[in-house]
């Protein structure tokens, strides 16, 4: 079954528009999670609303937006009078300029999403904005309301649909300066340099996002699997590794005796084996994953080598 589409409207190019549907290109569904439940029953808790002065429980329907004008004074905002604020962005991702990629900074990068047209009336529109941005290393900069906030969204070609990127606006990142400023200059000798770049080449490799290998989710699902089999759990917390570099040239020559041992049993192999997925295995009663007990499919990469090189945020 196909996703529902978070946004339904236009895509916009000057006088060009065609309807759309936008996705949510991520989900966090895989993910083991857990439920509040009481102690002395087993039973899943829920959460009740309180007043905060009467400490009496409200009704769903008594719930209402307010926005803080003075201490305790709030004015009452409703739905319908939110939803009644008319602006373009609503129903348009009306397309304002195009930029170079590379001119984004990575900080500004918040959500991505799929766009795709919804009916086959649209179909020809939509290619011609996307075929126009193809491989002119160009973003779309438009504007879409995404959870009741207008949100600025960068779009790029992508395979035969669209990749939108929702942009931080300036006061949502910090300044970095405010981290680094206290940052002395350090003067690095050449010869340190050079054992520290000698270890970076030797973990050169292609992104792989398929080989990245989540530790901590693999831990919970064997302590779960220890648990339901009745197991016991250690609830010893490990002790955090110790600093041991007391000379830094000392420690640099180390990394690499050590990254040339580690090579040595992988000498003959091709790539790299990818990472055993523990949800995959018969070891539990009932499926213990975070939404669903089959792995949904690696996102496959771009078409083209353009496309391939966004960088996570």
């Amino acid at each position: 079954m196909a996703p529902r589409p978070s946004w339904k409207g236009y895509l916009k190019l000057s006088l060009v528009a065609c309807p759309v549907s936008v996705f949510t290109a991520t989900t966090s569904s895989e993910r083991v999670s857990f439920r509040q439940i009481n102690r002395k029953t087993g039973n899943r808790l829920r959460q009740q609303l309180v007043d905060d002065e009467t400490r009496e429980p409200v009704d769903a329907a008594d719930k209402v937006r307010g926005y803080e004008v003075d201490k305790g004074v709030y004015v009452q905002v409703e739905d319908d009078e939110i939803e009644a604020l008319e602006i373009e962005s609503n129903h348009t991702i009306d397309i304002d300029s195009f930029v170079p990629r590379a001119q984004i900074d990575e900080r500004y990068l918040d959500s991505s999403y799929y766009i795709a047209p919804n009916d086959q009336v649209g179909r020809e529109a939509f290619a011609v904005i996307r075929e126009a941005m193809r491989g002119k290393d160009m973003v779309a900069l438009g504007r879409i309301v995404l959870a009741k906030r207008e949100r600025v969204i960068a779009l790029q070609p992508w395979e035969n649909g669209l990749l939108g990127t929702t942009l931080r606006y300036a006061y949502e990142v910090r300044n970095a300066s405010e981290y680094f400023d206290e940052i002395p200059t350090t003067k690095v000798p050449k010869d340190m340099l050079q054992l520290a770049e000698h270890i970076l080449d030797s973990k050169a490799g292609d992104f792989d996002p398929a080989s990245f290998v989540d530790h901590y989710e693999e831990a919970v699902v064997e302590m779960l699997k220890h648990k339901q089999a009745g197991a016991p759990v250690s609830k010893q917390k490990a002790a955090a590794p110790a600093s041991n570099v007391v000379n830094l040239m000392d420690a640099l020559k180390r990394s690499i005796a050590a990254e040339k041992g580690a090579a040595k049993p992988a000498a003959g192999k091709k790539g790299k084996a990818k990472p055993e997925d523990l949800r995959k295995q018969p070891q539990f009663k009932f499926a213990i994953a975070g939404g669903k007990a089959k792995q949904p499919k690696t996102a496959a990469a771009p078409a083209t080598k353009a496309k391939s090189k966004r960088k996570s945020a």
